[in-house]
């Protein structure tokens, strides 16, 4: 038995790691593709090169569900193609013990995606938009087009480039009155975190009063805040592309502020419920190798594990939305995908003879 488990674990690991690396490559060549239509400044082809080797991290985690179906399929496929599984099942092993020995590579690779996703690909990810934002800008975050909004109490943010070592460029705060009226608007070229306040460089603002409105110039100053940096590093990224404890953290962070986080509740629980999706999907992959697909062709198998994953994918997309329009509980519109898709495998599997 302990051969046969090694046996799946080639026979899952191998295709599964060759089609991350194929989509991930044909991802970065049109990705880079892409990014040479936004040259300027400093951001050249080596600029935007590196910044697509800088992605890769969270290429890798997107694409993994994708890369374990399809390599499923394909495994399974080979081995029912040649009459190993038959072999096998003649063998007396039943189809639970397959499923089984089939679930524990996927299992592993679905833990090295979440270990990814987590510590990796976030990091990365902030670090390629940040150089990117800079070098866009020529090296002056004054001419930045890119930035970033966030509200706080009564004030409005407006953030140019956010660096991972707490280093903010182009930081512009519109202060509004209880009226919401303007009161103030300042500008700072830089701001440099210190612990508990961020430390602001050349600042220019303009304070708005009944008699009129008045400039002022300062070389320094202290900006008192519960924004952190790592709080900050949430606000540049899209919520999909954030780890679960920046989510979670920063989901809580805007219900103390009385602002809407649903979106970022539903990537939460989506990105933890991914691996049960998985599963149910590896679970369906797994009755089509023993039933239907059995002894169709390899590109039809394809097929059919691309027409599954995408309808998962848009499917779980179309659910979000909805949840986000009706407000209604994000929890079950990320739960509702994966647990109907987990139902769906195991009552395939057992119809499996």
């Amino acid at each position: 038995m302990k051969l046969l488990n090694g046996y799946f674990w080639r026979a899952v690991l191998i295709p599964s790691l060759a089609i991350v690396a194929i989509i991930v490559g044909l991802d970065c060549l049109f990705g880079f593709i892409y990014e040479l239509e936004f040259l300027r400044g400093d951001y050249q082809i080596l600029q935007a090169l590196q910044f697509i080797l800088t992605t890769v991290p969270r290429r890798v985690h997107e694409y993994m569900p994708m890369a374990i179906l399809l390599g499923t399929l394909i495994g399974l496929g080979l081995m029912a193609n040649s009459g190993e599984l038959s072999v096998i099942r003649a063998a007396g092993v039943s189809t639970l013990r397959v499923s089984w020995m089939v679930l524990r590579p996927v299992i592993f690779l679905m833990v090295l995606s979440l270990l990814i996703g987590e510590y990796l690909a976030p990091y990365s990810e902030q670090v390629a938009q940040s150089n990117r934002s800079l070098q866009e800008g020529g090296g002056e975050a004054l001419r930045s087009d890119y930035g970033f909004w966030h509200r706080e109490g009564d004030e409005f943010i407006h953030i140019n480039t956010v660096q991972p070592n707490g280093v903010l460029y182009g930081l512009t705060r519109y202060r509004f009155t209880d009226n919401h009226t303007l009161a103030q608007s300042q500008f700072a070229e830089r701001a440099i975190y210190q612990g508990d306040h961020w430390s602001l460089e050349n600042i220019q603002g303009t304070r708005f009063t009944d008699q009129g409105t008045e400039t002022f110039s300062e070389r320094g100053g202290e900006w008192h805040t519960s924004l952190t940096p790592q709080l900050l590093s949430v606000v540049v990224l899209e919520p999909g592309r954030l780890a679960m404890s920046k989510l979670w953290s920063y989901a809580s962070y805007l219900r103390q502020q009385g602002l809407e986080s649903a979106d970022y509740l539903l990537a939460f629980w989506q990105k933890l419920l991914m691996p049960a999706a998985t599963i149910g999907m590896v679970l369906i992959a797994i009755s089509f190798v023993f039933g239907p697909l059995r002894e169709v062709t390899m590109g039809l198998r394809m097929a059919a594990g691309i027409v599954a994953g995408l309808t998962f994918h848009y499917g779980q997309q179309f659910f979000g939305h909805l949840s986000l329009v009706f407000r209604t509980d994000p929890l079950i519109a990320a739960g509702l995908p994966p647990l109907l898709c987990v139902i769906l495998g195991i009552w395939m599997l057992a119809r499996v003879r």
